[in-house]
């Protein structure tokens, strides 16, 4: 995708040059023609009484641009399944989509979201992939109370990273996501039964942002508790070029299980100089990165046997409440449509809409923006991600969903693509069936 023309810190554009540029980047062309905006804020009415806005933001360019590769397809799926609006108390409703990119960063992130609510006036806001993208966002909507809901974040990354607390929770944001005991049971799972023997020693990389300090705090003194020794060199900063000290750590502890969260193009660098430098663990479970195909591509031979947390994969047995597609035939119509291979945020981000949609039709009056922040609390229902609850917790504001864990293989059998997942833990979810054992790493 090409860098989105409408964010306000790329130059100063002017609305009418920002309006001519692609569709993929600003985000609004629908079956009804080119979208305008107009009128001042109000608390419970946006546009127009009939026309409910929805704001999306994503990273589709910057270092987790990978995050953004199903956004075309899903985009253009979306808008044509809201082609007919949507029936709300007795009222029918047009929708429409109004997308952006965050570029990765959080201030641009900030600035789009600040123009969805200001400019765009939109009534929702959905938001997905990496703290970078959703904190600001949903930041932003808190603070101008406009109901925001999210994902693709580790929610103790969103909540807590936030200045959330149990007796102090959000009011117009809401979240769904793994979190630290999701991963810890995972992990655990993959390291101890997965059939490949190690010390129990884990070198971990966990860097000095919103995810690394939540994993840091959460996970890391669960995984003691469980009986590993953790090998932790510190907290480094993004974009660290050279990991050389991070190497020598974990050569001279002998760690056999590695484990990191960082932005892809820094893991990229780790894991060449890793090899290079002769530390070579015998299980690899890595986060933010290696979870999509490109990520593995990109890294070539070394990519493989590398294991990663699946939130979503074709073998789930879900099916979208809104195409009324499983799991499998999104996976399929993906690959079909755009000619790439199926990745795990397409499931996500098709859930975000499912439950957005649900919650809008939960409501009297979906423009009331109270009304329609509480019906996101109140939401449950199975999505093609697997079911969510957002009145069981774990905290207010949040709910959970199935994990399992996927380890990247050189694709067999002639097909089309490099590298495929194979499901190696199905962390206790008994109807998404495993596809293989956890090998060594090589």
């Amino acid at each position: 995708m090409s860098a989105s023309k409408n964010a306000p810190a790329n130059g100063g554009l002017s609305r009418r040059s920002v309006l001519r540029g692609t569709a993929g980047a600003a985000g609004l062309f629908t079956a009804g023609g080119l979208l305008t905006a107009c009128g001042g804020i109000k608390e419970s009415s946006a546009q127009t009484d009939t026309v409910l806005r929805i704001g999306y933001v994503s990273p589709s360019t910057g270092p987790a641009a990978g995050f953004g590769e199903p956004n075309a397809y899903l985009l253009k799926k979306l808008r044509a399944t809201f082609a007919d609006g949507l029936k709300i108390g007795g009222k029918k409703y047009s929708v429409e989509i109004v997308d952006r990119d965050s570029q990765s960063n959080p201030q641009t992130a900030a600035q789009v979201a600040t123009d969805l609510i200001n400019s765009e006036k939109i009534d929702l806001m959905l938001v997905t992939s990496t703290p970078e993208t959703v904190n600001p966002v949903a930041d932003a909507c808190e603070a101008a109370k406009i109901p925001c809901l999210s994902t693709a974040v580790p929610w103790e990354a969103w909540y807590f990273g936030r200045g959330a607390t149990p007796e102090k929770p959000f009011t117009y944001t809401y979240h769904f996501f793994i979190g630290v005991a999701e991963l810890h049971a995972a992990y655990t799972s993959l390291w101890t039964k997965g059939g490949v023997e190690t010390n129990r020693r884990v070198g971990v990389m966990w860097p000095n942002d919103p995810d690394g300090k939540a994993i840091r705090q959460g996970l890391g003194p669960q995984l003691k508790k469980s009986g590993f020794t953790i090998v932790d060199p510190g907290a480094y900063e993004d974009g660290t070029n050279d990991y050389s000290a991070q190497i020598a750590a974990f050569k001279k502890a002998d760690a056999q299980i590695f484990n990191t969260f960082p932005l892809p193009p820094d893991f990229a660098t780790f894991w060449k100089q890793a090899r290079q430098q002769g530390y070579r663990p015998r299980i690899a479970s890595i986060a933010k990165t290696g979870l999509l195909p490109s990520q593995i591509e990109a890294l070539g031979p070394l990519g493989y046997g590398l294991s990663a947390g699946f939130w979503w994969s074709p073998q789930f047995p879900y099916t979208s409440t809104l195409t009324d597609q499983t799991a499998r035939q999104l996976a399929d119509d993906y690959e079909k449509s755009t000619g790439k291979q199926w990745n795990q945020v397409i499931g996500s981000n098709m859930a975000l809409f499912e439950v957005a949609a649900h919650a809008l039709k939960a409501t009297s009056d979906p423009k009331d923006r109270g009304e329609l922040a509480a019906a996101l609390g109140k939401a449950k229902l199975t999505t093609v991600a697997g079911p969510l609850d957002f009145t069981s917790g774990p905290v207010k504001n949040v709910s959970t969903e199935p994990l399992v864990m996927a380890q990247w293989r050189k694709a067999t059998g002639g097909g089309k693509f490099a590298v495929e997942p194979v499901i190696v833990d199905n962390g206790g979810f008994g109807d998404i069936p495993l596809g293989g054992e956890l090998e060594p790493l090589r």
